[in-house]
């Protein structure tokens, strides 16, 4: 308690650009929550190193040519070389003809798109081992674990982790028939079966895929320096670096929520980070779209879910990795209940952020205490992590 009467308590924004030290200690528990399911540990035995395990990346389709490096080094539609940090990466070629509305309805409804998929994959899965999708239960579980990414142009894809457990979960082994190839093929069949069907616009009925591109690869223990295998750990960092940034990092949109359509003309944001907001806000407004909620959800691009989601057995949890280090902090200051307790019957809302002083004070021992952070992560990860 300050001396002034203020409690002051962390937001939890995982966002980078609203809270650089609640974001990196959510970066750092989404770390540890996807290691665990790669490694075993908090919780989860070790025995999953040797479960049928991927990491799979789920990209969006095509909503008009935008300017982009191709991998085969020739230049861009445009003629353009780009170098990697050129900010008309992502944006349309032509923003005239490119389709907003259904980039937008897209972001809306990969929430829906991904459960559909992970029927598909136990179907799948079944179908392969001989058995119905109810069977299957009885013999391997499949466990996930994803986080959504922005691409520049503001189209959302997936990253996950996917792994097949025994019938109760981590605690045991997978069947024999139950391979990294079997799950590679069974990824690969469940994505191009699942579809949601989305609203009509101008009589121009929607329906999402995912898109052509569907990288699955396999994740291996040892790195054996082959620079194909991907190993546990650089998945893990992988994931958690995305999993505390949103619209605003990669697009430069906003990272928090409109009032007013007005605001955007005095937003220094991107032209085409504008386009997009402002379609889903028109689009908000329409009756037969009011479920979507595009308003509420203007400056994520109309993304509605959670950036980083896990099913159930795959590992510990985010709730759980706080307990324990709430409980940790109290051992190392010696914290005990006191003998006598003051209750306070009120409390109100005093303000969000510090002062200046305090943002200067808070910066300046952030600057000095993360050399010796990076310096002990680094000591106790001798392979390092390769993101």
């Amino acid at each position: 308690m300050e001396t002034a009467g203020h409690l002051l308590v962390r937001c939890n924004n995982r966002r980078t650009t609203r809270c650089a030290a609640c974001s990196e200690v959510y970066r750092r528990d989404t770390f540890h929550l996807i290691t665990a399911g790669l490694r075993g540990g908090k919780g989860t035995p070790e025995e999953i190193t040797t479960h049928p395990r991927v990491f799979a990346t789920f990209t969006a389709p095509g909503f008009g040519p935008v300017h982009n490096r191709p991998s085969t080094g020739r230049p861009c539609r445009c003629g353009t070389h780009h170098d990697q940090g050129d900010e008309t990466l992502g944006t349309p070629l032509d923003p005239d003809t490119y389709d907003y509305p259904t980039a937008v309805l897209w972001n809306a409804h990969t929430g829906p798109l991904w459960r559909r998929f992970s029927t598909y994959l136990r179907r799948e899965i079944a179908k392969r081992a001989g058995l119905s999708q109810r069977r299957l239960r009885d013999h391997a579980r499949v466990s996930f674990a994803k986080v959504a990414e922005y691409q520049k142009r503001g189209a959302v894809h997936f990253h996950a982790v996917i792994r097949i457990d025994g019938p109760t979960g981590a605690a045991t082994p997978p069947p024999p028939w139950a391979t990294t190839e079997l799950l590679t093929d069974a990824i690969r069949t469940a994505a191009t079966k699942a579809r949601v069907d989305g609203p009509t616009l101008d009589n121009r009925p929607h329906t999402f895929t995912f898109g052509h591109q569907l990288d699955v690869r396999p994740i291996r223990s040892v790195d054996f320096n082959d620079g194909q295998k991907l190993t546990d750990r650089a998945v893990a960092a992988y994931i958690a670096k995305y999993a505390t940034k949103g619209a605003e990092t990669a697009t430069g949109a906003l990272d928090r929520p409109l009032k007013f359509a007005a605001e955007l003309a005095h937003l220094d944001i991107t032209d085409h980070a504008r386009r997009l907001i402002r379609t889903a806000w028109t689009l908000g407004a329409r009756k037969d779209l009011e479920h979507l909620r595009l308003r509420a959800w203007a400056h994520m691009l109309g993304f509605r879910g959670h950036f980083s989601t896990k099913s159930r057995r795959y590992s510990t949890t985010l709730g759980a990795l706080r307990n324990a280090r709430a409980e940790w902090r109290r051992t190392q200051t010696g914290t005990t209940t006191p003998d006598t307790t003051h209750v306070l019957a009120h409390w109100a809302f005093a303000g969000t952020g510090l002062s200046t002083t305090e943002a200067w004070l808070a910066a300046s021992l952030h600057d000095d205490a993360r050399p010796t952070a990076d310096a002990r992560h680094s000591a106790s990860d001798p392979e390092g992590a390769a993101a």
